[in-house]
């Protein structure tokens, strides 16, 4: 009886916090940002951002709650250098989950993710149940190809461990300072927004539910921006296109070619097999060997290139020179090499 009633008084408490809501950059009609900047014309603020938009496999609201922009962009970020995305408190953070940071060029049709946090969103490392998450920001290194616009939108994203399950997604809109060109990445995940995209369960302990979601069986998708300057040089021209693809892309760091589909995680995989490439094209595992000479060391690395980690249970992505997190393979797999690309499969 006692647990009973600790169980609901942490509901109850959960609800009193709402959720969670970034803060910077400052997402659409937000009344949190620091600098508030006007709203389009005929909007009001926006009080109820940390709502989830879609729950039990409905949708409750348009990606980013609302369409429209706003009429000037409120933050300017540069490829290849370290930026922050913060968070309002207090919010319930649901015993963490998988969160992803994404960047569109064409108006929000299609998102290529920059950063994941994934599992343990929220929290430093496997969260005690019930808890409330105390990581309120994160900082994280654009890929220094990303090319330059002066008009994308920042998207954060969260599917949460515990409660009703529910998709979360906030955006603001940003320039972004670099070259012109264009960047392949991972696709944006959608989960638990209605119809024909996938519906990831409540975690119950197992952070591992839904990893595949966000680490195999994704869609890479390919960016495309004319460039843009510090002192406003540039036009926004942009373009996308996205393929279904077998590739592990849990990094930033991913570059790889794709071609034309535009929804998340819609194929399935009849094996666990996944491809995590460096060079132009992503091709078939050749190789069946697990990698026994890579190290999760750090240091000097080719720009773009993967290993697998020193206990093949993942691989790392050089990014900015310096080799990556190791990024863990889905469970059951290990890393293998093939080549100048990494894999997740089964042991031999």
């Amino acid at each position: 009886m006692l647990l009973k009633f600790a169980a609901t008084i942490l509901s109850i408490a959960s609800l009193a916090l709402g959720h969670m809501e970034i803060t910077d950059p400052c997402p659409r009609y937000s009344s949190k940002c620091t600098t508030q900047p006007a709203l389009p014309p005929g909007e009001v603020i926006d009080y109820n951002l940390k709502s989830p938009i879609g729950s039990g496999g409905s949708i409750l609201a348009p990606l980013c709650h609302h369409t429209t922009p706003w009429p000037q962009v409120t933050e300017t970020w540069t490829a290849g250098q370290s930026v922050t995305v913060t968070f309002a408190p207090p919010g319930a953070t649901h015993d963490g989950g998988h969160c992803e940071f994404s960047v569109s060029y064409d108006g929000g049709n299609n998102y290529v993710v920059v950063h994941q946090e994934l599992q343990y969103c929220f929290y430093n490392g496997l969260p005690v149940s019930g808890t409330i998450g105390t990581v309120l920001s994160y900082t994280f290194t654009l890929p220094p190809n990303l090319p330059g616009t002066s008009n994308a939108v920042f998207s954060w994203s969260w599917v949460n461990a515990s409660g009703n399950r529910e998709f979360y997604n906030n955006c603001g809109d940003i320039a972004i300072v670099g070259a012109a060109g264009s960047y392949t990445g991972k696709q944006m995940t959608i989960a638990n927004y209605g119809p024909g995209y996938p519906a990831i369960p409540e975690f119950l302990g197992d952070y591992t539910t839904g990893l595949s979601y966000y680490t195999t069986n994704v869609t890479l998708v390919t960016v495309t921006g004319s460039g843009y300057s510090a002192g406003g040089g540039g036009t926004t021209s942009s373009s996308t296109t996205s393929t279904s693809s077998t590739t592990s892309t849990t990094s930033s760091a991913s570059s790889t070619t794709s071609s034309a589909s535009t929804k998340t995680s819609t194929t399935s995989s009849t094996t666990p097999t996944s491809t995590a490439t460096s060079t132009a094209t992503s091709s078939s595992p050749t190789s069946s060997a697990p990698a026994s000479t890579s190290s999760a060391t750090s240091g000097a690395c080719t720009e773009n290139a993967y290993k697998c980690s020193s206990d093949n249970s993942g691989y790392q992505i050089c990014t900015g020179g310096a080799w990556s997190a190791v990024q863990p393979c889905s469970a059951g797999t290990v890393c293998y090499t093939s080549g100048t690309s990494v894999y997740c499969g089964w042991p031999q």
